[in-house]
């Protein structure tokens, strides 16, 4: 037991996050998903939107820290608002929403006053655009009667891009990719990510999707640049901000922005790679 716990601290140590936690919190968001989907797919929209509130809660926390104003009620209304938008009227109703949303927020900032509004206005426009409007494309893929297959497609290329990347990243990674921005995320992390993402992208597709395998593997290659880029981003707003994690929600991950920094610039690709599909294929 005594090595086991030393090899399981190692890991820690390596991978700056608890392991064992760090996974069983994984598995249980997996199934609250599959549950939500395969029991009443509205339910999933619900999910997605309490996510979204919870990520904008610590948001407007890790902007307040460096003395920029987010007003958390605006954003948790226009979460609400554009979630509801996504479900019931599609990408169309979410563009709407958003473009309501938007300067809705901005006079409210401006209410406050001139001092420091840029900063402000700045915050509130990246916050908008960055929870609610992004992560509202993981509400269209689980809007269409095939939204299940699509949203469990979409967890099994960001999964195999996040788990297999870390575990290839802990076991062999030895040459930092970013070392400013994500010391500890490494080039054979991503390599492993490459190899795994696709292998998975290809099965899912041809299995779950009931698509042409090769489709699977073209996804999977720009689910790793996007879920690793919004990874990336996350982690330079947390340098910038002073951050070890925007939070302390989910054990072994951190905040929900945590979870959700590869989530919010996937969605979109996926969303978008989907109507490609059947618009040309």
């Amino acid at each position: 037991m005594s090595d086991l716990h030393a090899i399981n601290e190692a890991i820690n140590k390596k991978a700056g996050r608890k392991l064992l936690p760090s996974i069983a919190v994984g598995l249980s968001l997996i199934a609250l998903v599959w549950f939500a989907l395969s029991y009443e797919r509205v339910i999933f929209a619900g999910v997605v939107a309490t996510a979204i509130i919870l990520g904008a809660r610590e948001i407007t926390r890790a902007f307040a820290a460096r003395g920029i104003t987010v007003s958390f009620n605006g954003l948790l209304l226009a979460s609400v608002a554009l979630s509801y938008a996504a479900w019931n009227g599609g990408s169309g109703g979410l563009a709407v929403a958003t473009a309501v949303a938007m300067p809705l927020l901005l006079i409210r900032a401006l209410l406050q006053g001139p001092e420091g509004f840029v900063a402000k206005a700045t915050a509130t426009v990246f916050s908008l655009l960055y929870l609610p409007f992004l992560a509202g494309f993981l509400i269209l893929l689980g809007r269409p009667e095939n939204g299940f297959q699509q949203v469990m497609t979409f967890m099994v290329l960001v999964g195999c891009n996040d788990t297999f990347g870390y575990i290839v990243g802990v076991l062999f990674g030895k040459h930092p990719l970013v070392p400013k921005i994500s010391p500890k995320k490494t080039w054979e992390g991503l390599i492993g990510s490459i190899i795994f993402t696709v292998i998975g992208g290809s099965l899912a597709f041809y299995y779950v999707m009931d698509m042409q395998w090769w489709l699977g593997i073209v996804v999977g290659l720009m689910i790793v640049f996007t879920a690793t880029c919004g990874d990336l981003i996350e982690s330079a707003m947390k340098r910038d901000l002073s951050l070890k994690d925007m939070g302390t929600l989910l054990p072994g991950h951190g905040g929900m922005l945590d979870r959700l920094d590869s989530v919010v610039l996937s969605a979109p690709a996926m969303w978008l790679a989907l109507e490609l599909v059947r618009d040309f294929l």
